[in-house]
């Protein structure tokens, strides 16, 4: 457990280090919110309940963007890491792989819920109601952390192949806003054409924004079936995370 907490708190302090990047990752979902939230606040919600206004059906879609633009851009420090040689040497110790997986994901997580939560707190302060409840609060949260490992794995696997910024910065830009659109951040899923809306069903954002949305606007459980695939969904990223670590240790090991 050392070896992910000395990983974690690392990557941590690294993160505080750069507080404009920390800014500039709040940019974007604060932005959707304040322009989406008070341009579309008369679009028709369809069946959901009169009292739920379009922000506070916005702004569990805005936190779990939230978590996708911070999860899709963890891998830009491994690059990092990765050009400096520190990742080189890292990966030369017997440190199992898999613990400095998981050191990094500890970190990355972590900061990514902290974003989520403010701008949840400044959803509520512009106008937003949420109807809290601890055990559905629990299952929103587990389908949340599953959907950040899950991205920032695979943020990771783009890294690892890559080994350079640009093409991890082509990663996000090509992947966050065709599922962005895709998905029910933004509007309910009744309100999109047929096939946008089946299309919508199998979206990793979709099944997190719901059970964010189920948990904090409606206060109750989210889908099982969703907490499940997004908990399938990290093992995978995970798994093949590791190996492209493993990969790229052995690579090491032969160029010696």
């Amino acid at each position: 457990m050392s070896i992910v907490v000395a990983i974690c708190l690392r990557t941590g302090r690294r993160v505080w280090r750069r507080p404009v990047t920390l800014a500039f990752s709040f940019a974007q979902p604060l932005l959707w919110m304040s322009f989406f939230g008070f341009l579309m606040h008369r679009f028709p919600l369809g069946d959901l309940p009169q009292d739920v206004s379009y922000l506070t059906f916005l702004l569990p879609g805005i936190c779990a963007l939230t978590l996708m633009q911070g999860s899709s851009q963890s891998g830009i420090g491994l690059v990092r890491d990765f050009q400096r040689g520190f990742l080189q040497r890292m990966l030369m110790t017997p440190a199992p792989r898999s613990l400095i997986h998981l050191g990094r994901l500890v970190a990355e997580v972590s900061r990514m819920h902290g974003q989520a939560l403010v701008v949840a707190l400044l959803g509520v302060v512009v106008g937003a109601r949420m109807q809290l409840s601890p055990g559905s609060l629990a299952l929103a949260l587990a389908a949340s952390v599953c959907f950040a490992v899950a991205f920032s794995s695979l943020s990771s696997i783009v890294a690892l192949r890559a080994r350079a910024p640009e093409p991890v910065g082509t990663f996000v830009q090509l992947v966050n806003m065709p599922l962005l659109f895709t998905s029910t951040a933004l509007v309910p899923q009744k309100q999109m054409p047929e096939w946008l809306a089946a299309l919508s069903t199998f979206n990793p954002l979709t099944l997190v924004a719901d059970s964010l949305r189920a948990a904090l606007v409606f206060g109750v459980n989210p889908p099982l079936i969703n907490v499940g695939i997004l908990a399938v969904l990290a093992c995978i990223m995970s798994v093949w995370a590791v190996y492209e670590l493993n990969h790229l240790a052995l690579t090491l090991v032969e160029s010696e």
